[in-house]
């Protein structure tokens, strides 16, 4: 039980009537939006359609604030350390929340406790893709080949200890199967390494890897999402060719700063709920490989945690380290 010194209670009990008209009074002033990546590229470019869309809602300006760098690490410090009054979001990627912490134990937020999840935005699912001389045409194929050769099929991924990285993990624990891999330093070197034969597969998101196999010039073997995607219908997912616990998808979420007022917190994610269902954002959003979605923040709570200890028993088994 917390004492409270004398004529405290008055104060508190004060402050906790006013809350609600001061939630009221929100947004009076223009509002901060952390997006943890640099211009350009999907996190950059869901932040800028939510932030237009966002700021029509709250009749004030959204200013996006890019603040990239340590794999959206210092983003994500910035954001926990902001005031917690409602103006300061932050644009929070799967990674940032769910496996950075995993890789890096100096970072300053603790994605359980200092971050009071909103809602989420939009995802993207992973394609497992192939050279095109590499003998197999779907995912029983590829591990018919990779068990028959064991350690000898290298995949490619945009980084170590990324989504792309572990993707291509949770693939090689649900079939039981050895492969080799490859990291590179971002997606537009992995998949060249795959355009050129360096490498046999590459596991990457839709939006990456989508131009390559309509164009012909890799093969896609199956996609992580729960659903097929509008952009490659005719590749299945992972469930339905055998592999239902290989669904990975890298989500897009709105957090603030833990102690924000629950009120904003519900303001936000209504408002979002409702744009995010708006078809001319939606079409956005699926011109680059992304589906938009919307959560209360208590289910958006559950991904971050879910999603936290499945890719921390990922890291731990295949013995991942951050770079």
């Amino acid at each position: 039980m917390i004492a409270l010194r004398p004529g405290a209670g008055l104060v508190l009990a004060a402050l906790i009537a006013a809350a609600p008209a001061w939630a009221d009074t929100w947004p009076s002033r223009p509002l901060r939006l952390i997006v943890p990546f640099p211009p350009g590229g999907a996190a950059d470019a869901v932040g800028r359609i939510y932030s237009e869309k966002l700021a029509d809602a709250l009749r004030q300006p959204v200013l996006i604030d890019n603040k990239p760098g340590a794999g959206s690490s210092i983003g994500g410090d910035l954001a926990a350390r902001a005031p917690a009054d409602g103006y300061t979001l932050s644009l929070a990627p799967a990674g940032q929340l769910t496996v950075v912490p995993h890789l890096n134990k100096a970072i300053g937020y603790d994605p359980l406790k200092d971050f009071a999840p909103v809602t989420l935005l939009a995802q993207v699912a992973y394609v497992i893709a192939a050279q095109p001389s590499l003998p197999v045409n779907d995912l029983q194929g590829l591990v018919r080949l990779a068990k028959a050769q064991p350690g000898k099929l290298t995949y490619s991924s945009c980084g170590n200890g990324t989504l792309c990285n572990l993707t291509g993990e949770l693939f090689k624990s649900a079939a039981g199967v050895d492969l080799l891999h490859v990291p590179y330093k971002g997606s537009a070197p992995a998949v060249s390494a795959l355009l050129a034969g360096e490498v046999s597969l590459a596991s990457d998101t839709l939006t990456i890897l989508a131009p390559q196999v309509k164009a012909g010039k890799v093969k896609a073997l199956a996609i992580t999402s729960p659903e097929r995607s509008s952009l490659l219908p005719d590749v299945p997912t992972t469930a339905e060719v055998g592999y239902p616990q290989v669904l990975s998808v890298s989500w897009f979420g709105l957090v603030v700063p833990a102690a924000t007022p629950q009120a904003i917190v519900n303001r936000l994610s209504s408002e979002l709920t409702r744009i995010s269902q708006q078809p001319e954002l939606r079409q956005r959003l699926a011109q680059l490989g992304l589906e938009a979605l919307n959560c209360s923040p208590d289910r958006f709570a559950e991904v971050i945690r879910t999603d936290h200890a499945q890719w921390g028993q990922i890291i731990q088994r295949a013995g991942i380290r951050g770079d």
